[in-house]
């Protein structure tokens, strides 16, 4: 009587591939060398990244944030069309960081699969690449997981870390706004990374949905939503000497991020006349039956950063940064609102 021989046990079979996670390491690394500063002191495939600190600062302050893409990823895996999350997450941490007036240095990412696909991995670091490269900020390092169980076969997540810098004396940190000052606005690109889990409830993430063209969006509706996150830092780096504050408007809306810079005691007054909403706003609005104080609290509604400066400077930023318009004013606490948008 023959024995019966018990199968060999894989990796493999359990769902993670040792042989995907090396070659989606091969596809990348040609793109993330793209995207090396001078400071970096590392090639990829270490246990950890160096960078060496700029030498040019006399009281270096490190700034840090680190955020994900929320469920916008849902309509990427939808649509198989992964190459704009990566720019989304980028852009996103590094107008965080540069609310304070520094200047992004390095970036992590974090992506954790059900199955690991390379070509997709690769498309997803070729966005990070992408948006690193593009603000002068170096790709260093990463992690790719492979975890069967924890995420379906065809979902991921996304997230990021990233380390900037500025000088001690030029933080930006909002102390400076008084009652009067003016407050500025840089249009976004769409929604950015906030409110895709009311858009979904919605509109639904199936194919057809998604690739329905509206007229009014002058595009299908999966182009609009997946327009990537907007950043700030070129636009608006020259003019920081001018700058008293900033504010990102992610979620929460410009009620629940313009506050976040204000000294005590002080509010604002948001003129909503004062640009024209994105369509795709609107149709969001119209189609899930959504009213205004709620659209203004989920989504950036067309405003994608704030700038808080001098009455006096007002002029200067705008010669600047030609797309940005007044949007309001700072006054005093008369209420419970601390940002009216009337």
């Amino acid at each position: 009587m023959k024995r019966k021989t018990k199968a060999h046990q894989t990796y493999a079979a359990a769902g993670v591939d040792i042989n995907a996670a090396d070659r989606a390491k091969e596809l990348i690394k040609k793109k993330v060398r793209s995207t090396f500063r001078p400071e970096v002191l590392t090639d990829i495939g270490l246990f950890a990244g160096l960078f060496q600190l700029c030498s040019g600062h006399k009281e270096p302050v490190l700034v840090s944030s680190v955020d994900g893409v929320g469920t916008k990823l849902k309509l990427a895996i939808a649509l198989d069309k992964h190459d704009t999350v990566g720019i989304d997450l980028v852009n996103h941490c590094i107008n965080d960081i540069f609310t304070c007036g520094a200047e992004p240095l390095f970036f992590l990412d974090y992506i954790a699969m059900g199955r690991l696909i390379p070509e997709q991995v690769e498309s997803i670091v070729g966005g990070l690449a992408q948006a690193c490269s593009e603000a002068g900020c170096a790709l260093i390092g990463g992690e790719t997981a492979e975890m069967p169980g924890v995420y379906a076969l065809g979902d991921y997540d996304l997230a990021g870390f990233i380390v900037g810098v500025v000088e001690k004396r030029k933080v930006i940190n909002g102390r400076a706004i008084k009652a009067g000052d003016a407050i500025l606005g840089l249009p976004s690109t769409g929604l950015h990374t906030n409110g895709y889990s009311l858009v979904r409830r919605i509109f639904g993430t199936t194919a057809s949905k998604l690739e329905t063209f509206y007229p009014e969006l002058r595009k299908t509706l999966g182009e609009a939503l997946l327009e990537p996150h907007r950043c700030y830092y070129p636009l608006l780096k020259s003019s920081l000497p001018l700058i008293k504050g900033m504010a990102h408007i992610t979620g929460g809306g410009i009620p629940g991020n313009l506050p976040r810079i204000f000294p005590k005691g002080l509010a604002a007054r948001i003129d909503k006349k004062s640009w024209k909403v994105p369509p795709i706003f609107t149709l969001i609005q119209k189609k899930g039956n959504v009213d205004d104080k709620e659209m203004y609290r989920v989504f950036n509604m067309g405003v994608g950063m704030l700038v808080v400066c001098s009455p006096d400077d007002v002029g200067k930023i705008i010669a600047a940064v030609p797309k940005a318009w007044v949007i309001g004013e700072v006054g005093r606490v008369s209420g419970e609102e601390r940002v009216i948008i009337a």
